[in-house]
This record gives C-alpha cells, sequence and structure tokens, in this order.
C-alpha cells in the first residue's frame, strides 16, 4: 500500500497536492582495502537510501552517505542498479562502484542492499 503525504507549494500557490511516498532500502557494507604498511585500512559504511526513482521497466535509488572515520573519512555518492527479484514480491538492488578521493587514495565497495519492507 503506497502512503500518501499533502504538501504545501506556497512558492507556486498550489496547495494539498498530493504525492505518493515511494520505498527505500536500507544498507549496511565495508570498503575494500586500501594503502599499504601501517596506513592500509578500510572503512564501514550504513544507511536508507533515497526513494524509488522509476527507471525503464523497474526503478533505481541513489545512496548519499559517509564511511566511517579513520583519521578521515570518504564519501559514498552512486546509483543503485535495477531491482533483482528475490521470491515473494520482495527484491534487493547491487551496488558497484568507488569512494570519494581523500588523503591521496580510494575505497572500491561492492554490496547489496536489503530489502524492502521485511515486515510485510
Amino acid at each position: 500500500m503506497k502512503k500518501v503525504f499533502k504538501v504545501n507549494r506556497k512558492s507556486t500557490g498550489k496547495t494539498n497536492q498530493r504525492r505518493a511516498q515511494r520505498h527505500t532500502h536500507e544498507f549496511l557494507g565495508s570498503v575494500k582495502l586500501a594503502e599499504m604498511g601501517i596506513d592500509r585500512h578500510n572503512h564501514r559504511f550504513a544507511g536508507v537510501t533515497g526513494q524509488a526513482i522509476p527507471r525503464g521497466r523497474s526503478h533505481v535509488h541513489v545512496i548519499s552517505t559517509n564511511t566511517d572515520f579513520f583519521g578521515h573519512f570518504h564519501q559514498v555518492k552512486i546509483v543503485t542498479g535495477p531491482a533483482i527479484p528475490i521470491g515473494n514480491g520482495k527484491h534487493i538492488h547491487f551496488v558497484k562502484g568507488q569512494t570519494t578521493l581523500v588523503d591521496g587514495h580510494l575505497h572500491r565497495f561492492a554490496f547489496a542492499t536489503l530489502i524492502q519492507n521485511p515486515l510485510t
């Protein structure tokens, strides 16, 4: 069931417009190791995606978060792949990319989102 909320648009003079909220996914992961020697390290990250964005016959989500702090942190900004059905009407999304360049290095990552609406 889609949730609906009211949007007040005072700047345009329009009120009581209805816009359906779209689902999101939780995610968590670790980036791959970077640097060598005593500076070799990785980072963790977690969060909630943006709302579903229709794309072709499927949809995607925007992910924008920071890694944890290890003398520095990196940003993770990426668009997920399309929905991957996993049964019972549920789906996940695969994500693969790299963090921002900070402190002379970046980290690669690959992970899957958690399922949408896990209790329904």
